[in-house]
């Protein structure tokens, strides 16, 4: 009896009004008279019937193309966005990004290819949809069936391009915070055409830009420059070989991710202008600025040790 009640009550949950009834209940801010069910009971009952990743469920919404364009309307400008609901969205758009990978995908690429633009106007608002467009832009194969394929189709759009921009001496801390975690992920993530485009010359100098652009924003300086500090990660290398891997085995004991010379060159002019401006920092960012020297220093004499060896041999 349990288990008919239990078909029964799966079969009501994956009717697409059904679905629709619990998307309301995450992304429409409740009237300001309603009770406490409305307000708190139903969207977190909501949020976990969908993050219980019943395959049924799942299917209804990924597949129907309404319902997600109803999920996704909650990162309209001219929505609220509270941070409780926030969270909600977030959760369900993770478990899509898990167990329903592709369709979201197709959703993302072939109909609402406005997503992107919007989480990044979004970014500051709470750590929350920081993550969704970390899960986004960061996943690698395991996630992606075709890892390349999304990966250039990010890179062939300008979601770098709003990202760096948000390093801005103009946004707000909590953008600053959000857009460098999001850009250190995009970093980690090697190889793919999104990080290769980001350790470009063009978009070092764009970061740089940002940095240097006001010596009063400690915040947009700091999270710039930490961006700037793992594109010179001391334990990739400028040669992704056995012979350098082996060589630096016993200094390092990971993988040689390999860092592209043409950002080392791009960041040297950087360096230099933001040396010549060190007097106008606090002793805080100052101690960041000089931070990012020392890691091109290192990354220098690596390489450079590596070149000598090679001649040795």
């Amino acid at each position: 009896m349990k288990y008919l009640l239990n078909l029964l009550t799966l079969k009501s949950l994956r009717d697409r009004s059904q679905v629709e009834q619990l998307l309301q209940y995450i992304i429409e801010e409740p009237l300001e008279d309603a009770d406490n069910k409305r307000s708190f009971k139903f969207p977190f009952i909501a949020c976990e019937i969908f993050t219980c990743e019943i395959d049924v469920i799942l299917r209804t919404l990924a597949e129907e193309g309404e319902l997600m364009n109803l999920l996704f309307s909650f990162l309209e400008p001219n929505r609220p966005h509270s941070a409780l609901l926030a969270g909600y969205f977030s959760k369900v758009v993770v478990c899509l990004m898990l167990r329903k990978t592709v369709p979201l995908m197709n959703y993302v690429q072939q109909v609402h290819q406005d997503v992107f633009c919007q989480l990044v106007d979004l970014i500051g608002i709470t750590s929350t949809i920081m993550e969704v467009l970390v899960w986004l832009v960061a996943a690698d194969d395991h996630v992606y069936p075709n890892f390349s394929d999304v990966m250039q189709w990010l890179a062939d759009s300008n979601l770098l391009e709003m990202i760096v921009d948000k390093l801005s001496p103009s946004c707000a801390p909590e953008v600053h915070a959000n857009a460098a975690e999001t850009l250190c992920a995009i970093t980690r993530n090697v190889p793919s055409a999104l990080a290769t485009k980001l350790s470009s010359p063009s978009f070092v100098a764009r970061i740089f830009g940002h940095a240097l652009e006001d010596s009063h924003s400690k915040s947009g300086l700091v999270n710039s420059l930490s961006v700037c500090i793992l594109l010179l990660d001391p334990k990739r290398s400028a040669i992704n070989s056995p012979l350098m891997y082996s060589f630096l085995n016993q200094l390092m004991y990971e993988p040689p991710i390999p860092v592209n010379s043409e950002t080392i060159n791009a960041m040297l002019p950087q360096l230099d202008k933001m040396s010549r401006r060190t007097y106008e920092y606090d002793e805080d960012v100052s101690a960041i600025a000089t931070s990012v020297v020392i890691v091109y220093c290192i990354n220098i004499f690596i390489i450079l040790t590596f070149n000598i060896f090679v001649k040795i041999i």
